[in-house]
């Protein structure tokens, strides 16, 4: 079952170009590795070549899932959004009822999250809590220790 993802043109670059690294630079470095291994004697007491074929064997899983979220990825054309509500790609202020307190955030694909640069999951709690919410509505959103209520102050695209 495969899911499609969506990305910036950002995030989908990186993807494609992290996926180049493990084909072009990561699966030569395994089979040299395995090629050494193999130069040095008996394979069945050979703890190197196992080690390296294991290696081989995670990374070969490592980029078959890279390819399939390359392949399911889709693009978004930032110019089509709505900003009525909340979607991907929006970024929204929120001020927390409880304390007041006001923060800005842009909903991303779960691969492009990043905190320290504003940057939450689509799939995260608060993600799914502010999806499809306008201004001036109030989310409730249900995270670990209880029910955050918060504001939608304003929805742009920045």
């Amino acid at each position: 079952m495969s899911t499609v993802s969506y990305y910036t043109a950002e995030g989908l670059k990186k993807l494609r170009e992290e996926l180049d690294q493990l084909k072009s630079i990561e699966r030569p470095k395994a089979s040299q590795a395995i090629a050494e291994a193999r130069d040095k004697g008996d394979l069945s007491e050979n703890a190197e070549y196992d080690a390296a074929k294991e290696a081989q064997g995670l990374l070969e899983m490592r980029i078959a899932k890279m390819e399939e979220l390359v392949a399911n990825a889709r693009l978004i054309d930032e110019s089509q959004l709505d900003l009525s509500k909340v979607l991907v790609l929006s970024t929204v202020k929120i001020k927390n009822q409880a304390n007041g307190m006001e923060m800005k955030y842009t909903l991303v694909a779960e691969s492009e999250a990043d905190l320290k640069s504003g940057k939450i999951s689509v799939t995260s709690p608060i993600g799914k809590g502010l999806l499809g919410k306008s201004v001036g509505e109030i989310a409730e959103i249900n995270v670990p220790n209880g029910v955050l209520k918060v504001e939608i102050l304003e929805i742009s695209r920045d």
